[in-house]
């Protein structure tokens, strides 16, 4: 849900022993380097790091030996940890021709600084974080301190052929130090895969096939970003992000300010703010514009805990802005989330906190506080940026800013066990002010409540107490509709505040208030939404969770815990046993007629119908006129199975998620699919609501478990009663207006698109038809059409122009034109396959009989599909003049398939090319 999330296993690091006696490492021997034969050409020469020529290192018997060898490269490495100086060793290679070698490094990246001598040459800083990539743990006792290596590729050298000396330093703060497991010199793409050479990749790949029959591995080659591949979405993005200028608001949608043209984003959280390193950030860059993404929301904190901005983070900011903006790719910033910080006792400014809670809430009633977030912003959007002389206020590429993340009055995070008393009574005080205004008086407030008293209220200093959420949604009493409109116009007045800040700093750009969810969906969540239509767009969170439970479950997958396979198209509930939860994240009324964007959006690992999720979430959004679709999170610099030492519960670049982009992406940003027509055109009085009387189209909360665990016992699962149909969302769109008076809605019967004895719900476009009883969505759109979910019970499933058939028992098939041409008569389409992932060597056993799984082995590189089936038959009469090319994992051509008449699908391929005479 956040960037705090993905970081944590990296950032709890222990405390170092006390000292002990260092030892010195075994006498170096001769380096051991491997080269390819060379009938094959110079490819790569492979250096092992405890075989040094030369080296000053101390190995500490607990930094250096107390590891698990078995995960080193030679079942050694070279570490370093001295108070009494940095360490060195040098390498002598001799490589077998001139060129471009690229270096890629396993060594320590955890408060580790390294640097780099080649031969005569200057010393240069070691960037750990370029591309990096397979971090692991390798502490024997498992404990997340400093025991870590990691892969990274800082340097491409231009060297002679012949002898050379590379020498690295481990000069670290902290005793200096540093290890190197192994590193080698290339000449050729190399994709780390743990201790691996590059010789031994192709034996690896068929030996893992062969140990797991039915899957095959997941793992593309480094992609060069040619133009021949056919799944390359670059041309949909700008030249540059912002040179249409800057993004705003028109007739309810995201427009291009200078052309007017509407803009839909489909947008990923990322990259990870540890990745510093530039050369890292354009190519992550190109592959995301390549995958259809056009915007990034940079999510982290640029500040300290003691509230002052760290510079450094402003300016990697602006360099992850600017890479970017060369790929076409827009930046919507999130910079304050109360998670980030845990104030110690004795701020001034956050008087109260003892080093132990979050500030929930604090930000939206303490001035103080709010100054110094106001530095924060000051910082980011006023800064020059070296590159381009500009600050990001003036940055047509910053799509947007979000004042704050999830956090609200109305969720149970506000209780007084979470604010200070100092916090709370500056609330108090706010809170009584108001009732003067409004009653003259408290007493006269006391009289218009029935004599309702609270104990924490104090009249002598004119504070007035909160009653807790439960009670106020539940018994509506008139104290309880006063505390509600007090909280939502309060709320609602920040926002609209330090928006107006923003724009006195220079911002053009769209803002949003903020996208948590509430403790009554029905009661607080039209006051929640209202809070935020100050702001230019309407922004959520949702995720779709698989019950995954267990120490830290909240953000990271482990061994011992336990999850449950969940399917969204059947609209299974979470927990066992539970009846069909008819309410989903992809659900959206649009507000105030303002865009919409659900700006964290996932269906967790390691649920097996993630596959589901990126043509589901593109063909309802596109249906409900969604404006942006943001997935958490773009955490990785590769296909990486754990992209950090803990694996994380929603990682974007997998093949089920990021795989199926392509076609997904088309879909929604082309617009595949038609918008439904206008269903529900809600209006809300805002004194009904101030009375605590809801919505009847309350939406719901799609909570992780991060966030689930703030929401009490008693108050999961509750039903409401005297709702509109939540299928009316996948018939079509739906509206929500407030109003002063009561107004008239139009809410249209529904018995023409939904038959819930059959179990469906068809479109009103007619282009999309969801069969939850089977778990099966239809796509019949003139340039989109397929079929998702349970395939081999369908027998042979007719769109308009295909016939598609397979033997999956969950599976993905689906023809987009590539250049928005009907399916009929389009000369260049693309056919996207997906079935299931799993990591290598994930396992499970089974805990009970209601289908929750316990995790034995979390599983490793690569990734693993399993194998693909079906055909797919095009049902025009040219249909034998379309050639069928099978494409590579990037897109590349890799083998003809025959024609269109008869697509046999290849049990590898997961993209096919149909082109045209």
């Amino acid at each position: 849900m956040t960037s705090l999330r993905v970081l944590l296993g990296l950032l709890l690091i222990a405390h170092l022993p006390g000292c002990v006696r260092a030892q010195q490492p075994p006498a170096p021997t001769r380096v051991q380097a491997a080269a390819a034969p060379a009938a094959a050409g110079p490819t790569f020469v492979w250096v092992e790091g405890e075989q040094a020529t030369r080296t000053n290192a101390v190995r500490h018997p607990w930094y250096g030996q107390a590891v698990k060898r078995e995960l080193l490269s030679g079942n050694d490495f070279l570490s370093h940890w001295s108070d009494r100086g940095p360490g060195e060793a040098e390498y002598r290679v001799t490589l077998p021709a001139a060129g471009q070698w690229a270096l890629w490094l396993r060594a320590n990246p955890v408060q580790a600084s390294l640097k780099l001598q080649v031969d005569t040459g200057p010393w240069q800083p070691v960037n750990l974080s370029a591309q990096q990539t397979e971090t692991v743990n390798l502490a024997a006792d498992g404990k997340p301190d400093l025991r870590f290596v990691t892969w990274c590729q800082p340097a491409t050298l231009d060297l002679a052929a012949g002898p050379h000396l590379l020498r690295f330093r481990f000069d670290s703060a902290n005793n200096n130090h540093g290890s190197i497991d192994c590193f080698v010199l290339t000449t050729r793409p190399f994709t780390p895969q743990g201790t691996l050479r590059p010789d031994q990749m192709a034996a690896a790949m068929a030996q893992l096939a062969a140990a797991n029959q039915g899957w095959f591995p997941f793992a593309p080659e480094p992609d060069p970003f040619g133009p021949e591949s056919a799944i390359d979405l670059r041309f949909l993005n700008e030249k540059l992000a912002g040179e249409n200028g800057f993004i705003t608001v028109r007739d309810g949608h995201f427009v291009h300010g200078k052309t007017g043209q509407p803009v839909r984003f489909w947008a990923v959280n990322g990259p990870r703010s540890d990745i510093t390193d530039g050369a890292t950030l354009r190519r992550l860059a190109r592959q995301l514009a390549k995958l259809g993404v056009n915007l990034v929301r940079l999510h982290g904190a640029v500040a300290n805990q003691d509230g002052s901005v760290d510079p450094a983070k402003v300016k990697h900011l602006t360099e992850v802005v600017e890479a970017m903006r060369q790929e076409g790719i827009y930046s919507h910033l999130s910079i304050y989330f109360p998670l980030w910080l845990t104030p110690k006792a004795g701020t001034p400014w956050l008087q109260g906190y003892d080093g132990t809670k979050h500030p929930f809430a604090a930000l939206t009633f303490n001035p103080d506080f709010q100054q110094v977030y106001q530095s924060w912003w000051r910082a980011i959007l006023t800064t020059a940026s070296p590159a381009t002389g500009r600050t990001l206020a003036q940055e047509p590429a910053v799509m947007g800013c979000e004042i704050v993340n999830e956090d609200s009055y109305f969720f149970w995070t506000f209780a007084p066990q979470n604010i200070p008393d100092p916090q709370l009574r500056i609330l108090e005080k706010l809170f009584g002010d108001w009732l003067r205004q409004r009653y003259g008086s408290l007493e006269a407030a006391y009289q218009s409540w029935g004599g309702q008293r609270e104990a924490r209220d104090d009249l002598g200093a004119g504070r007035m107490a909160f009653r807790a959420l439960w009670n106020i949604f539940n018994e509506k009493r008139p104290r309880d509709q006063d505390t509600a409109r007090f909280l939502a116009e309060h709320q609602r007045g920040f926002y609209q505040a330090q928006s107006q800040y923003l724009r006195q700093l220079g911002f053009q750009g769209v803002i949003c208030a903020s996208n948590w969810t509430t403790a009554s969906a029905e009661v607080f969540g039209p006051l929640e939404k209202w809070t935020y239509t100050v702001g230019d767009f309407i922004d959520r969170h949702g995720y779709f969770g698989c019950f995954h439970k267990g120490d830290n479950a909240a953000w990271s997958i482990r061994e011992g815990h336990t999850y449950r396979d969940r399917s969204a198209l059947r609209f299974e509930a979470e927990e066992p046993g539970k009846p069909r939860q008819f309410e989903h994240t992809v659900m959206d009324p649009k507000y105030d007629g303002k865009p919409s964007m659900v700006s964290e959006h996932a269906f967790t690992r390691p649920n097996r119908y993630r596959s589901e999720a990126p043509l589901y979430l593109a063909s309802y959004a596109a249906l409900q006129d969604s404006d942006a679709v943001v997935h958490f999170a773009f955490d990785s610099t590769g296909w990486q199975v754990k992209p950090n030492f803990w694996m994380q519960p929603w990682t974007v670049l997998t093949p089920a998620t990021a795989g199926q982009f392509p076609a997904a992406a088309l879909i929604y940003r082309r617009g595949l699919i038609r918008p439904g027509d206008l269903m529900v055109d809600l209006k809300l009085a805002l004194p009904e609501l101030f009375q605590l009387r809801g919505t009847i189209l309350p939406q719901g909360a799609g909570l992780d478990e991060l966030r689930l665990k703030d929401v009490p016992t008693t108050a999961q699962g509750m039903q409401q009663v005297g709702l509109i149909d939540p299928l009316v969302h996948y018939v079509g769109r739906t509206a929500v207006s407030f109003t002063a008076a009561p107004a008239a809605s139009t809410i249209r019967d529904l018995g023409t698109w939904v038959d819930r004895q059959k179990m469906t719900v068809s479109s009103s476009s007619g282009e999309l038809r969801l069969d939850y009883g089977r778990g099966r969505l239809l796509l019949n759109a003139p340039a989109a059409q397929g079929v998702c979910g349970t395939l081999a019970t369908a027998g042979a499933v007719q769109t308009t122009d295909l016939t598609v058939q397979s033997s999956l028992t969950l599976g993905q098939i689906v023809v987009v034109a590539l250049d928005a041409q009907p399916l009929a008569s389009s000369r260049r389409m693309l056919l996207q396959v997906m079935s299931e992932e799993k990591g290598t060597d994930f396992r499970t056993t089974p805990v009970g009989d209601d289908g929750v799984q316990r995790i034995t082995n979390v599983g490793r590189d690569p990734w693993l599909v399993r194998e693909l089936a079906g055909t797919v038959k095009f049902k025009r009469a040219d249909a034998a003049t379309l050639t069928v090319t099978r494409l590579d994992a990037n897109g590349y051509p890799a083998g003809p398939a025959g024609s269109a008449a008869s697509i046999a699908l290849d049990p590898r391929t997961v993209y096919y090319l149909i082109t045209g005479p």
